[in-house]
């Protein structure tokens, strides 16, 4: 992505965090862009959202928080409902650049990430926001055997340096507070990945949205 032209990205994920994990290293890697994160959960958390606030501090990006149903036992969100919330949270409708989910999650099995992959590509699909192009995370823990990694023939893949890579694992060990032998810090990767699409056409036939 290293362009000296300055761009305006989009960041939509579901929780805290998961903008850290899955693309902190490139955020990290291109400060002169004008970020904006949305995070669809957890507002009313006051941990968990005073430590997104402190993370967008760090990354040098913009952002808002939304406070979409989260629960443990994960029931479906309504599909018009979280469409809605994406766009009132967003400052605008124009981007050069969406980042989110991937239709798969990025790891084995999380309905929140499938939800907003498919919310964010039918938004795009319809118009309702613009953008230049999408990329959506690309990792895979196969079926649960491993850590979620980056996937190596992903349309972007990257190798993070380790100056990189220590400052996105202390954003999760130290800002997120995870503890160094949790889920999220063993899972920090240490390689990003993407898959890109150039048009809503594209993006809707890999979720197959009827």
């Amino acid at each position: 992505m290293n362009s000296k032209e300055r761009k305006s990205i989009a960041v939509i994920v579901a929780h805290p965090d998961d903008e850290t994990l899955w693309a902190g290293g490139l955020i990290l890697e291109n400060p002169l862009n004008d970020w904006f994160i949305v995070c669809l959960c957890r507002a009313s958390d006051k941990e968990r959202s005073a430590r997104f606030k402190n993370a967008l501090v760090l990354l040098k990006a913009q952002g808002a928080m939304g406070d979409l149903d989260d629960g443990p036992h994960q029931h479906p969100l309504d599909e018009t409902e979280l469409e809605a919330e994406i766009l009132r949270l967003l400052p605008g409708t124009h981007f050069d650049l969406i980042l989110t989910h991937d239709s798969a999650g990025e790891y084995t099995k999380h309905l929140r990430h499938e939800e907003v992959n498919k919310a964010v590509v039918t938004l795009w699909h319809n118009e309702k926001i613009q953008a230049g192009e999408l990329w959506t995370f690309a990792y895979e823990d196969g079926n649960k055997a491993y850590f979620p990694k980056a996937i190596e023939y992903a349309s972007v893949f990257e190798s993070l340096s380790e100056k990189i890579w220590l400052k996105k694992y202390k954003l999760i060990t130290q800002t997120y507070g995870f503890a160094e032998d949790s889920w999220e810090a063993e899972t920090t990767p240490m390689s990003e990945a993407f898959w890109q699409f150039k048009d809503a056409h594209s993006a809707k036939q890999k979720i197959k949205i009827e």
